[in-house]
């Protein structure tokens, strides 16, 4: 049996001058708030928001991680940040509290901080760069001491 025919036509490739769908889908995502660089991440923590580390295990343990930091991984941010679920992380005081979301370099990040806000969360925002921008600012981190980049120029699948 052969796959059913899909309707329309087909969308265009990307090219030079136009952005991908992904990279559309950022640019829509980060159009909806105000992201933070690790300085200010790092104050936002000091005054009771949170950092939400959502980088798969791997990540963490090649790279490191932030002390103090609420780890939750990207599979189920929404259950566990949406102020209405009963499946709620304890450490969220309540809608309006600063959430800064962080993955390795700042992409998958900006989805998932639009995404909470949609949920409720009024005031989440991502790290710009990522957890590599917050090691190469010297903030502190835990774990291996090479954590201050993976090299990549571009955000690859699973970030």
């Amino acid at each position: 049996m052969g796959r059913r025919p899909l309707t329309g036509p087909a969308p265009a490739p990307a090219t030079e001058t136009s952005p991908s769908g992904v990279d559309q889908l950022l640019e829509s995502a980060r159009a909806t708030y105000s992201r933070v660089d690790a300085g200010e991440a790092a104050m936002l923590a000091t005054a009771g928001g949170l950092l939400v580390d959502i980088r798969p295990a791997a990540q963490r343990a090649e790279f490191g991680e932030i002390p103090g930091a609420l780890v939750i991984e990207r599979n189920v941010l929404e259950w566990r940040l949406d102020p209405t679920s009963p499946h709620r992380h304890s450490a969220l005081a309540g809608p309006g509290q600063p959430v800064v979301v962080i993955c390795q370099a700042g992409y998958a990040s900006s989805l998932a901080a639009a995404s909470l806000r949609q949920v409720g969360l009024t005031n989440a925002t991502d790290l710009i760069g990522g957890f590599e921008a917050w090691a190469r600012a010297g903030l502190p981190i835990a774990g291996p001491s090479t954590a201050t980049s993976s090299g990549d120029l571009a955000p690859p699948v699973g970030r």
